[in-house]
């Protein structure tokens, strides 16, 4: 499989670009199929315990973007707990962290984002378990499911209207705590966080890791050309998680590009429940403008100067470059929108369809301005 991988891909001088690394064919592919092979690869699965007791026991056939879902979270806490740099090495010892980041998505009710929880909290997002999610139905599922992981503590920002808002981020990402006495802390908190009762001085804060998804559609039927550079861009940004999409009831993770063709890993294999498995992904090549117009753009920000480079790659590669843009970056909240309120776990301790009525709560306002995927 990996030799004929390696002699389909052609003799050129062009780099490829996969989640933010760049790789030239022509001195060494082998190189760019390491690289690729190494990302966590989730498909469709039979045989695992029926979906909420008497529900579905395999996802084949609606669970595609569910699993390219899976992918790009698990890219997320690849980079989170061993870094961008680490690769999977197929007889080598893997370090525990990466064993703990499989166990996240095992299908079984009680991982944490496993086919179980996220169909069964897709309900809460209109969506029958069973029924096909588009890119944006994933990510309101993966920003309610991150509130009850308290191992990776992930801020998960889902943008709304096409707009990204710095202001937010940072409210959100700048957790306090009073874990720590000192009062050195509050001056790296943003102004608006600090507005409660307790004093500056009580205060102690950390960057929250933050999974950054932004859904777009970048066109009516077909995806619009003007976009196609902005969109490739967004694969170079060191960053980059990749986007969800693909075509209708018919989803991909793409991982990056080599000319105007998208990489991608292909979740429509269905393989046997196992409660853990190591493979190498099979991935495959589309043409850009093939692509369906509804996707959703992945980026992971571990430090606050990651979000800070990734706005200035926007501002500069993206938005001064492009006369029709693909989403908008503003520093402040827009007045007409609702308050934004960072979302807090309720107080549950368990996941699935019992948090739908709780989660929902915080999530009113929001999805009133939230792009719906077709």
């Amino acid at each position: 499989m990996e030799s004929e991988y390696l002699e389909e891909l052609p003799e050129t001088d062009e780099p490829a670009w996969i989640l933010g690394r760049q790789h030239h064919l022509r001195n060494d592919k082998s190189k760019l199929l390491s690289d690729i092979s190494g990302r966590l690869w989730f498909t469709y699965r039979r045989k695992f315990s029926p979906i909420g007791g008497t529900g579905p026991s395999s996802d084949a056939g609606w669970g595609c973007m569910l699993r390219c879902g899976q992918m790009m979270l698990a890219q997320a806490l690849i980079c989170r707990h061993l870094g961008r740099d680490w690769l999977w090495e197929k007889h080598g010892k893997q370090p525990e962290e990466y064993h703990r980041i499989l166990h996240c998505f095992l299908d079984r009710k009680d991982c944490c984002y496993s086919i179980h929880q996220m169909a069964q909290m897709g309900v809460g997002e209109g969506k029958s378990i069973g029924e096909w999610f588009g890119p944006n139905t994933v990510a309101q599922v993966l920003k309610k499911l991150a509130l009850f992981d308290e191992w990776n503590s992930l801020a998960v920002y889902v943008s709304m209207d096409n707009t990204v808002v710095i202001e937010d981020i940072k409210k959100m990402c700048w957790f306090p705590s009073q874990s720590c006495p000192g009062a050195h802390c509050s001056s790296l908190l943003p102004k608006n966080v600090l507005g409660r009762s307790k004093s500056p001085g009580d205060f102690c804060c950390s960057w929250k890791p933050l999974l950054l998804i932004v859904p777009l559609r970048l066109g009516i039927n077909h995806i619009n050309p003007v976009y196609v550079d902005a969109f490739k861009e967004c694969f170079k940004m060191p960053q980059s998680l990749g986007a969800l999409g693909g075509k209708p009831n018919n989803a991909y993770y793409f991982i990056g590009f080599l000319g105007n063709e998208l990489m991608y890993l292909d979740p429509h294999t269905t393989q046997l429940f196992v409660d853990s498995e190591e493979n190498s992904a099979v991935h495959d090549r589309m043409k850009i403008l093939n692509l369906d117009p509804s996707v959703a753009l992945g980026f992971f920000c571990k430090e606050e100067k990651d979000f800070d480079n990734w706005c200035s790659l926007v501002q500069k590669e993206i938005h001064k470059q492009q006369s029709l843009r693909m989403f908008e970056l503003v520093q402040k909240h827009p007045p007409h929108w609702p308050p934004f309120v960072p979302p807090t776990k309720p107080e549950v301790t368990t996941t699935g369809a019992e948090l739908i009525e709780s989660t929902d709560k915080l999530f009113e306002l929001e999805e009133e301005f939230e792009i719906l995927s077709v």
